[in-house]
């Protein structure tokens, strides 16, 4: 009987608990400070202690390097794992499913399979948990590809920043333009194109109103279909609780498992404090 692992990345905003309960394998992506202080993404640093350090210093990030890549199948082969199905942040946005399929060329005793998430946070973790799903039913490792490959062009991911200049600062901007636009206060909503690279869906004036289109656009969306959602949120609670409410008691929107919470650190550097996003899988 082949024994699968699922591997993924920091990236995904999944609760660490409940990986280690469902045997998933995170590779942590790194937040990296100028005076090389490194820490470990959702370990060793946490979102309130990189918005504490902004805006007097915004650090980098790092992805897994191949080492620990490496290190990890290592320790699976020696676990008696057979397959591998590693599923990561857009390629678009990170290169970390690059060097994954680089190290998997090192095992070729391992079957590995990459998925490009070609989205990021909840939106990755939907993909993730849907492959816990297909693992605890027996699914075979070809079969598990295809659907995930079909689950991915079910999820959408949506969000608002209060500012670009973080985005801009680290070069995940994509191809949301923006320098006239906040002079005038035009808050883009963002979401994330075919090729996994973030563009503007829509623009409304001033953030009261990029919250209102945050949720209308959703619930367009999702009108008379069942969905796991999600409502993320960068230091902004308050906001992300009032729209997380707003859309569990809207009718027109039926919702099979929810989740409001922070995005973690890696991802908080690039968006800054003040993001709000709704990612959501379609089941029907």
């Amino acid at each position: 009987m082949s024994k699968i692992a699922i591997v993924t990345d920091s990236t995904c905003d999944l609760d660490r608990e409940l990986a280690e309960k469902l045997n998933i394998h995170i590779l942590p992506l790194k937040v990296v400070y100028s005076d090389h202080e490194q820490y470990e993404d959702g370990t060793e640093i946490t979102p309130e202690e990189v918005y504490a350090r902004m805006p007097q210093e915004t650090p980098s990030t790092s992805m897994p390097g191949p080492a620990e890549i490496r290190e990890l199948f290592q320790r699976l082969k020696e676990a008696g794992y057979t397959q591998i199905v590693a599923i990561h942040i857009s390629t678009g946005l990170s290169s970390t499913l690059d060097v994954v399929r680089m190290v998997a060329k090192d095992f070729p005793e391992l079957e590995v399979e990459t998925i490009d998430s070609k989205a990021l946070s909840l939106g990755l973790g939907f993909l993730v948990l849907k492959a816990v799903q297909l693992r605890d039913l027996g699914i075979k490792l070809g079969e598990m590809v295809e659907q995930l490959e079909e689950t991915r062009k079910k999820i959408k991911v949506f969000f608002v920043v209060k500012t670009l200049e973080y985005l801009k600062k680290g070069g995940r901007i994509g191809l949301v333009s923006g320098t006239l636009g906040e002079v005038l206060d035009v808050k883009p909503i963002i979401s994330i194109n075919e090729d996994g690279k973030y563009f503007t869906f829509s623009k409304v004036r001033g953030r009261v109103k990029s919250l209102a289109k945050l949720k209308e656009i959703v619930l367009e969306k999702t009108k008379g279909k069942t969905v796991n959602l999600a409502v993320a949120h960068s230091d902004a609670l308050d906001e992300a609780k009032v729209l997380y409410q707003e859309l569990m008691e809207c009718t027109s929107l039926k919702i099979k498992e929810s989740w409001l919470g922070q995005i973690g650190p890696v991802m908080g550097v690039h968006a800054g404090p003040g993001l709000i996003g709704v990612a959501y899988e379609e089941l029907s």
